[in-house]
This record gives C-alpha cells, structure tokens and sequence, in this order.
C-alpha cells in the first residue's frame, strides 16, 4: 500500500501536554480499530502550529474519511514517491 504525508493544522500544537497528545493519539487508533478500509499510522510529528502525519493506507479517500471521523484537518495529502537519507548517498549506482 501506499505511504502518504498529511499536513494538519492544529493552532498551538507544540504547546500540547503529554495527555492532550496521548487522548489524541488514543482517538486516532480508536478511530482506525473501527475503520472499514484498513488504514496505519505510521507516525507523526508536531511543530508549533501544524502536525505532520505518516500513513499507510490503499488510497486518499480512506484518509479523509479517518480525519472525517476522527475530528482532525487534513489541509494538505501527499503521496510519498520515494524515500531518501544519508545511506541514499552511499548506495551503488545500479
């Protein structure tokens, strides 16, 4: 299946406490036990105002469905193409 990234707008999300991330995390895979279309959440990262969420799911429709249920914006998905990081660079060319 596919790897996507979601931008999320979340005013003050870097001001969350460990609780408020907790229940919201709670809620999200609350949310995807109960989902018909299998979808993962792989992870997600938190900045001042926004989060960045890794999934892994067969399309964007079963995401906007997720932030549908779930109560979250999903402002901007993207499929991930490809993956690179510091082993990339060392690898043979094929």
């Amino acid at each position: 299946m596919p790897r996507f990234l979601i931008e999320r707008e979340c005013q003050d999300a870097g001001l969350l406490s460990k609780t408020e991330l907790k229940n919201m995390a709670r809620h999200s895979c609350d949310v995807l036990q109960h989902m018909k279309t299998k979808v993962h959440w792989v992870k997600s990262y938190v900045t001042d105002n926004k989060l960045y969420c890794v999934y892994i799911a067969p399309d964007e429709e079963a995401l906007l469905e997720h932030a549908s249920f779930v109560g979250f914006s999903a402002k901007k998905i993207s499929i991930v193409k490809q993956i690179i990081d510091p082993v990339t660079a060392e690898e043979p060319f094929a």
